[in-house]
């Protein structure tokens, strides 16, 4: 007797690229703008809290976090949501691991 075939659905997953750090500031702020499309980047430091500057609330911080995961698969503990408070410790938290993220 021949085992009969079952044909199983695969998900699509392709690698992307290594993502550069300015890539990386280029993805949250286009999160970032698409959470709040008022926000102005115009005057925006790297090194001051994104929270105080943008005026976001705990809300829309859980919202980037979301983004990040629904578009690159990317798990990031609640213990280092305080890495991600201005546009270059994002940078420098997001980079590496983005560097194997997966875009569905």
């Amino acid at each position: 007797m021949v085992p009969e075939k079952i044909k199983v659905p695969i998900k699509t997953v392709t690698l992307e690229k290594t993502m550069t750090g300015e890539e990386v500031k280029d993805l949250i702020l286009e999160i970032i703008e698409d959470i709040d499309d008022e926000a102005d980047f115009d005057s925006l430091n790297p090194e001051e809290p994104l929270r105080d500057q943008l005026d976001l609330d705990s809300m829309d911080f859980l919202d980037i976090v979301m983004e990040l995961r629904k578009r690159h698969q990317l798990q990031i503990p609640e213990e280092d949501y305080p890495r991600l408070a201005t546009l270059n410790s994002c940078v420098e938290y997001l980079e590496p691991l983005l560097k194997d993220a997966t875009k569905a």
